[in-house]
């Protein structure tokens, strides 16, 4: 596959679609890692799918949770991942096993969470309806951070670029700014409209470069701030936004908003249709704006950390933007001539000889003796995109990278190879699907030492309500004639009792090592095998050419 220099000469932003990810179940949520080589996927089916971005093949698939995931976030270094789901639950993997590290249990349903720039011991967590909620993970200890108003409790929270402050923001349009290690209040100001009203705090995000960051607020504007400024202003400051962004023509509400790898772009995901605007941050004009399919409602959106290449989801499949690369073959010599047909080659005598008998040594000076130098191959230079603006060297501990393992199709048809494991061949339609993982977290049929069991940790927050519903379940759990759509979200998980299973209740149309026949693509499976309603389960089992488990028709 081939992929462009980090440096641009031209536009750095994407400009047409370049394929899709198919994660066999339903993908919700995306994040790539620091250096964009990895892309974790969370599912609808519990399962964290990480592919290898630069083959675009699934490099290994984590059955995390039972519910729905509904938020990821990358350790800096890339061996963890944190993940919350609509139970209220978080945890923390190691990427290269697979294995759960720990998990904590939140009263409430889990908006956002984000690891600590800086130290991989700490992740920010914002519960709903309630103050965010800064955990520490060698000990399991909790802060919750300090808020304005008591009684608004609609908080999003985001660390800044390095770590050092937390900027919270509240319904009232209130940012706080406060010391990560002391959660002292450091600098604060009111988000205002044209009037003197307020407006809500959907969402803060911050560059990977420089020291902006941007605020989605409910009026439909995307407001871009210099972080400098802020703390310059102090408490009750009045900073002035560097660009306010919005769509003046259709009013468009965003659903997702984040910079480009450089800093220098802006994208925000539409809230009412698969659709990306995308401004250049300098000057705040319009630039590109990039349509899904007509229908589809956009869920999450992801800007590659170095490349002009963007992951978005809607209707369950995750969606690749990219620039048009146009082959340029007379790049590669200053004589190099591209010919409309084949022209005879006449070769010279000592065209290929490895010594030129024949030629004279004249005395080599200026660019001719500077070839004699010797040229050192062995030394490996740190790539400037990967490295922050504080750092001369990358992470050598750094997880680039998964090993894949080979897969055989046909074992039994394979002459040459071992007779295949008969626990293999006893296994589920889910086992298959799960691509061997399952096969790494069961403790092995010889006597080997079976892995330990994660450490659960219950967050017990004050004053926080038991019963809120995740907003990606749309109604499941509200009473029967309450406002909302049906249309909001396709999965209805049914609560489980019992003892907690060691694998995820399997997705409709995910049954079978193909993921329902082999064939037909994510969508196809989207729109058949995963339609909602109660006698959509029957076709979808009867299609997929297996015989479906009663787990796999919970919808």
């Amino acid at each position: 596959m081939f992929f462009p220099p980090l440096e641009s000469f031209g536009q750095n932003y994407p400009e047409e679609a370049d394929g899709t990810l198919d994660c066999i179940s339903m993908a919700l949520t995306c994040t790539f890692n620091r250096w964009g080589t990895l892309l974790a996927v969370g599912c609808n089916d519990g399962r964290i799918v990480i592919w290898d971005f630069l083959t675009r093949g699934i490099a290994k698939i984590i059955s995390a949770h039972i519910h729905p995931v509904c938020s990821l976030c990358w350790s800096r270094d890339g061996h963890k991942l944190v993940s919350a789901s609509t139970d209220n639950i978080v945890s923390q993997w190691d990427v290269l096993t697979g294995d759960c590290d720990q998990r904590f249990r939140f009263p409430s349903p889990i908006l956002k969470l984000q690891y600590h720039p800086r130290d991989m011991d700490k992740v920010l967590v914002c519960p709903m309806k309630s103050a965010p909620v800064l955990l520490t993970l060698s000990d399991s200890k909790h802060v919750v951070l300090p808020v304005d108003d008591d009684s608004d409790l609609n908080v999003v929270a985001a660390f800044d670029r390095r770590g050092e402050y937390i900027y919270t923001g509240n319904a009232k349009g209130k940012i706080l700014v406060l010391n990560t290690n002391t959660q002292e209040l450091v600098a604060s100001f009111r988000v205002t409209t044209g009037t003197s009203n307020t407006t809500a705090i959907k969402s803060i995000e911050f560059a990977r470069k420089g020291s902006c960051f941007l605020i989605n607020t409910a009026d439909r504007i995307i407001r871009v701030y210099d972080g400098r400024e802020i703390l310059t202003c102090g408490r009750d400051g009045e900073p002035e936004p560097m660009q306010k962004l919005q769509d003046l023509v259709n009013r468009t509400p965003w659903k997702r908003c984040c910079f480009s790898g450089d800093g220098e772009y802006i994208v925000a995901g539409s809230a009412r249709q698969h659709a990306l605007y995308i401004w250049e941050k300098s000057i705040g004009n319009l630039v590109k704006i990039l349509h899904g399919t007509r229908g589809e409602l956009l869920l999450d959106v992801a800007w590659h950390p170095v490349r002009p290449i963007i992951a978005s989801i809607s209707s369950g499949v995750v969606s690749i933007w990219a620039q048009n690369q146009v082959e340029n073959w007379s790049a590669f010599a200053p004589d190099f001539k591209e010919l409309d047909e084949n022209v005879e080659y006449e070769e010279r005598e000592s065209e290929f000889d490895i010594e030129d008998e024949d030629k004279s040594e004249p005395e080599q000076t200026g660019a001719d003796a500077a070839e004699d130098e010797e040229v050192d191959v062995t030394t490996v230079d740190p790539i400037v995109a990967f490295c922050s603006s504080d750092e001369e060297l990358e992470d050598y501990k750094a997880l680039l990278y998964l090993p894949i393992a080979p897969e055989v199709e046909d074992p039994e048809e394979n002459p040459f190879g071992p007779p295949p494991d008969a626990s293999v061949q006893a296994a589920g339609p889910e086992d298959a699907l799960a691509g061997g993982d399952k096969k790494q977290r069961q403790p092995s049929s010889d006597g080997g030492p079976a892995k330990k069991k994660a450490r659960t940790t219950t967050i017990e927050l004050q004053g926080v309500p038991s019963d809120e519903v995740h907003p990606l379940l749309g109604t499941a759990g509200r009473p029967k004639g309450s406002k909302g759509k049906d249309k909001d979200f396709p999965f209805r998980p049914k609560p489980y009792r019992g003892e907690r299973p060691s694998f995820p209740v399997e997705a409709l149309g995910s049954s079978g090592p193909g993921g329902g026949g082999g064939g037909g693509g994510m969508k196809g499976r989207a729109e058949g095998g995963l339609a909602t309603g109660k006698h959509a389960t029957a076709p979808a089992a009867a299609e997929s050419g297996s015989s479906a488990s009663p787990a796999a028709l919970l919808v």
